[in-house]
Order: C-alpha cells, then structure tokens, then sequence
C-alpha cells in the first residue's frame, strides 16, 4: 500500500512568525508579540468560525486577527499598511528545511500540500519558495468550507488525495492539527521544532516526533 504525505503550510512549510521584522516598523521592540498574537488568533478565530458554521477563509481570519493584535498593543492600522503586510503574508519565507526535505521525499511518496489557506495563497506562497512543484497536488479547506481540525476537512483531504483504501499520514509542526488528524484515523508525524513545545495530553500520540523536516525520511520508514 502506498502511504501519502499530507504537508500542513503555515507553521510547518513557511514561518509565519516571518512577519514580525515587517512589523518592526509598526511595532518596534513589539514585533515579536504582535506577530505571535496575530498567529494565535488566526487560528482561534478559524477554529470559532469552523464551530458556529459562519465559514470566511483563511484569509479573512487572517486580517481580522492582525487587526485584533495591532488593536490589543494599542497600534495604529491604516487600510493600506495593511493591505501591505496582507500581501507580505503570502511571502511568508520558508522554513529552511522544507524544501529539501521535500526534494528528498519526492518520487518516494506522493506529496500534498493541505491547508487551511485558500488555494490562491497556497499557490502564491508555495511558489514564492519554489516549494510548489514539488507536491502533486494541493487540499484546500476552501473546498468543503470548514476548518481543522474538523473531522470532515481530514476526511475530505482522504477523498481529495485519492487514500480511499490506502493510508494518508499529516505531517505538521501544529499540535492540535496533529490531534485532530489522529482523531480522525490518519497517521501524523508532529514536527516538533522548538523542544520546549509541549504535545498536549488527550491520550492521543503523533505517530512519531521529528524535529526537522530532514529527520522524515527516517521517520516514515518506522511507520
């Protein structure tokens, strides 16, 4: 049976906490902060919108929480710095073992991209660190409009990555995607970049923990 790789984006292919020297000007020596309270609740809010079925994609979660952390710091947003920074997040950089890793893996395995981002910004920041050719194929939540970690988005990118009998494994650096790829009966990898993350206790384990991409070839041969 041939295992298919799943590859979550942001977090896991591309930092977004790339955005905070961009917020430098704005923010000075808060940079850091409001591009982490901009993550956070990016997410919070998609995860809220997935929960009360008033799907907007990522992309408008995106805004209103870069809204909300400039807001919270007590920052001034004009309309066109924020387009800017809106467009600078389909930039976001890479991280550096994503690629190769990538390159590493393809051939061997089928690859696709999966996301909670838009097709459109998928394409635009997959292709901005050449990491695009390198997947057969991209998963968009956009297509079912929910979110993860809704169960029907990890039966859906099943479906959409043709692992109808075959097994899809997820690979992200997001704990709870991770747990809700489990959940879901998928295998996941959690990629576990700063050591000091913890995985949160629900009695549900990642089929194994890396803590760089680079370390996948090995993984998946234990799987």
């Amino acid at each position: 049976m041939t295992l298919r790789l799943a590859f979550d984006v942001y977090g896991t292919l591309v930092d977004p906490m790339g955005m905070a020297d961009l917020l430098a000007q704005d923010a000075g020596e808060s940079a850091q902060a409001v591009s982490a309270l901009w993550r956070e609740k990016q997410l919070e809010f998609s995860f809220r919108k997935g929960l009360m079925r008033v799907y907007e994609d990522f992309g408008v979660c995106t805004r209103q929480a870069l809204r909300y952390a400039m807001a919270t710091h007590q920052l001034p947003l004009a309309e066109d710095r924020e387009d800017e920074l809106m467009a600078a997040y389909l930039s976001l950089p890479a991280f550096d073992d994503a690629l190769p890793a990538l390159k590493a893996l393809k051939g061997n395995y089928p690859l696709f991209a999966f996301s909670n981002g838009s097709y459109p910004a998928l394409e635009k920041v997959l292709d901005h660190n050449n990491l695009l050719d390198q997947f057969e194929g991209l998963v968009s939540v956009d297509d079912i409009k929910s979110f993860k970690p809704d169960p029907a988005v990890y039966a859906y990118a099943r479906r959409a990555t043709g692992a109808w009998d075959e097994p899809l494994c997820l690979v992200s650096s997001n704990a709870w995607d991770v747990i809700g790829a489990r959940a879901a009966g998928l295998k996941a990898v959690w990629v576990q970049r700063d050591i000091s993350k913890v995985f949160e206790d629900w009695g549900i384990e990642p089929s194994a923990v890396i803590h760089s991409l680079s370390e996948l070839p090995e993984a998946l041969k234990h799987l």
